[in-house]
Order: C-alpha cells, then sequence, then structure tokens
C-alpha cells in the first residue's frame, strides 16, 4: 500500500503494537493487540485508542471511540503494517477482523477491497459469516460482500 505509515513500537513477542496518530486532535497514542481465540491458530485483531484504566492500574484500547484525527487510512495502512509483521513472525496464526461497530466493519471491507490486488499477493482473505449457532466460519472474500468480519491467512 502507497500509503503513509505510521512507525510501530510492539512487545517482544509482536502481540501488542502501538503508535501515535497525528492529526486535527493532537497526537493520540494507538494500539493493536493480537489475542489467541478458542482456536489456537486464530488471533483476534484489536484496534482502538491506548487508554490508562485506572481500575486495572494499566492501559486498555479503547475501539469504541471516534478520534476523528484526519489521519484515517494513515491508521489503517499503519494497522495492516502490524499484520504484515505478525504474520511474518507467526505464519501458521491466521487473523481475525471485525469492527466494533458494522460501519467500523464496512469501513475494513472497503479499504481490504481498494488494496485486494497488493494484500492478495501476501494473504489469502476470506469473510467471515456466522450461522444461527454463533459459529464463524469462513467464505471467500467479495468486495461487495455482507460480512461478520474478515480472516487473513498468510500464503
Amino acid at each position: 500500500m502507497n500509503i503513509t505509515k505510521y512507525d510501530l513500537h510492539t512487545n517482544t513477542d509482536s502481540t501488542l503494537f502501538t503508535f501515535e496518530s497525528y492529526g486535527t486532535s493532537g497526537e493520540i497514542v494507538k494500539g493493536i493487540a493480537y489475542t489467541v481465540t478458542k482456536n489456537e491458530r486464530l488471533y483476534n485483531l484489536g484496534f482502538g485508542d491506548l487508554i490508562f484504566d485506572p481500575i486495572q492500574n494499566g492501559y486498555t484500547i479503547n475501539d469504541l471511540v471516534v478520534s476523528d484525527n484526519g489521519d484515517r487510512n494513515t491508521v489503517l495502512a499503519t494497522v495492516a503494517k502490524s499484520i504484515y509483521v505478525f504474520s511474518e513472525i507467526y505464519p501458521e496464526r491466521n487473523i481475525f477482523i471485525k469492527g466494533s461497530t458494522k460501519a467500523r466493519t464496512r469501513l475494513y471491507r472497503r479499504a481490504i477491497s481498494l488494496n485486494l490486488e497488493e494484500l492478495s499477493e501476501t494473504f489469502l482473505i476470506f469473510g467471515a459469516m456466522e450461522d444461527e449457532n454463533g459459529t464463524v466460519f469462513d467464505v471467500p472474500f467479495d468486495p461487495n460482500g455482507d460480512f461478520y468480519g474478515f480472516i487473513i491467512k498468510r500464503k
């Protein structure tokens, strides 16, 4: 993706990334966390503003806040950069992506669609569907599909 990306900082096992977003609202620290799901090969990508939680006496990722910092494309490209890094270190792990709202999931679908050719060079991309029992399964990605989320697999 030929889009400017922010510098990423990571922990020792590359499951938590942080970066600073710069825009109309100033500097906002963002966090990206890769956490294992019930399926040990599937990791959830959590993303949002990094905020201090006094109750837990530590930082947490708020994925519901709307930062509106005017740098959406740079932020999304930086999140994609973390996917490249994570999947290069852990090629056997698949990544599940779902927005915290339906609008965000549509935004992610649009971003994937706009960069599908380039992303497809490195990844297999699937739409995630959910059946009536809550079981998530993948189907071939369709830029016009209405998906529950997305599953990214390193080739």
